[in-house]
C-alpha cells in the first residue's frame, strides 16, 4: 500500500490554532495538549489515503471533497477534517472545522 503525502493549507493550520487556543482557554492547557493529540492522530491517518474507514467524500459541498471526523481509536472530537486528495498520492487539507459548522458555508470563504 502507497502511502501519502499530507499537506495543510495555511487555513487548516489556523484553524488548528484556534481550536487549541479556545481549548486551553475554556478547558485547560493539558486539554489543548490532549485534543492537539487527537488531531494529529486523525491528520496522521491520511497517510492512508482518501480511502480509509471513517472517510466520506462530500460532492454535495464541494467537487472532490472528502470529511473525516477527527474522533477516531477511542478518541473523542467535535472536528471535521475538510480534503481533497490530488495528483501524485497526495492529500490537501483544506480546513479543520467543528461538525456543529455549515462545512458549505465555512469552505465557500
Amino acid at each position: 500500500m502507497a502511502v501519502w503525502t499530507v499537506r495543510l493549507a495555511r487555513q487548516a493550520e489556523q484553524d488548528i490554532e484556534a481550536i487549541l487556543a479556545w481549548t486551553a482557554d475554556q478547558f485547560s492547557p493539558q486539554q489543548a495538549e490532549v485534543y492537539a493529540e487527537t488531531l494529529t492522530q486523525a491528520i496522521e491517518a491520511l497517510f492512508e489515503g482518501p480511502g480509509l474507514l471513517g472517510a466520506r467524500r462530500r460532492d454535495d459541498i464541494l467537487p472532490g471533497v472528502f470529511v473525516l471526523h477527527i474522533a477516531r481509536g477511542g478518541r473523542r472530537g467535535r472536528h471535521f477534517i475538510v480534503f481533497r486528495p490530488t495528483d501524485g498520492h497526495c492529500i490537501d487539507v483544506l480546513r479543520v472545522l467543528h461538525d456543529g459548522m455549515d462545512l458549505m458555508r465555512h469552505l465557500a470563504e
